[in-house]
């Protein structure tokens, strides 16, 4: 993703904000936010066959609603590319694709004067588009999310969001023949911080 779209993104997160200025702390219901993350993929080995991906980055976009002061729900989106790759006794097969993440979560936050730290449990789907591997087809895996962070507040409504958030799924096999049935249940760590707008 350019420079261009991420500026842009981030711009349009806080002119979403822009109306609520004047709203207070306590009247705010929503939020959104855009953070930059890292992704780190648990490597297996079971059967002979190792099953891997290579570590990247990547943007997400949040937005929460709050029913209460405590208790909220939240949809997510996320892009990001890596390389999955299976190691056989035969040989080495890598495949490397545009990551799509949607989930969705339930919040549990605790404000605090200028702090506020949140935990969160839901699902979601990973979708794996490939890129140039011929055979290779476009895969969805389910995936369960959790995670914990913390707002730190700049102002009443603008704050600094840094979180973690840990998905378990199935690896995608891209449905290539030489790799079916070495799919692997896995683990996806992905630590994240960036801005967000409450209103």
């Amino acid at each position: 993703m350019s420079r261009f779209g991420i500026t842009m993104i981030v711009a349009g997160v806080l002119l979403l904000g822009m109306p609520a200025f004047s709203q207070s702390e306590e009247g705010s219901r929503s939020e959104v936010s855009a953070q930059f993350f890292g992704k780190f993929v648990h490597s297996s080995n079971k059967d002979g066959v190792q099953q891997s991906s290579s570590n990247s980055g990547g943007i997400l976009a949040a937005y929460r609603f709050f029913f209460s002061r405590h208790h909220g729900i939240e949809a997510n989106y996320s892009y990001s590319r890596s390389t999955a790759t299976y190691s056989f006794d035969s040989g080495t097969s890598g495949v490397g694709a545009n990551r799509h993440e949607w989930s969705g979560a339930y919040v549990l936050r605790f404000p605090i004067r200028s702090v506020t730290p949140f935990f969160l449990a839901g699902a979601g789907g990973l979708t794996f588009a490939p890129l140039n591997s011929p055979g290779a087809s476009t895969q969805t895996r389910a995936a369960f999310v959790y995670g914990a962070g913390a707002n730190v507040n700049m102002t009443h409504h603008v704050f600094i969001k840094a979180q973690y958030r840990g998905f378990v799924y199935n690896s995608p096999t891209f449905n290539l023949a030489a790799n079916r049935g070495a799919d692997r249940v896995t683990h996806l760590a992905e630590p994240s911080v960036g801005l967000g707008v409450r209103f």
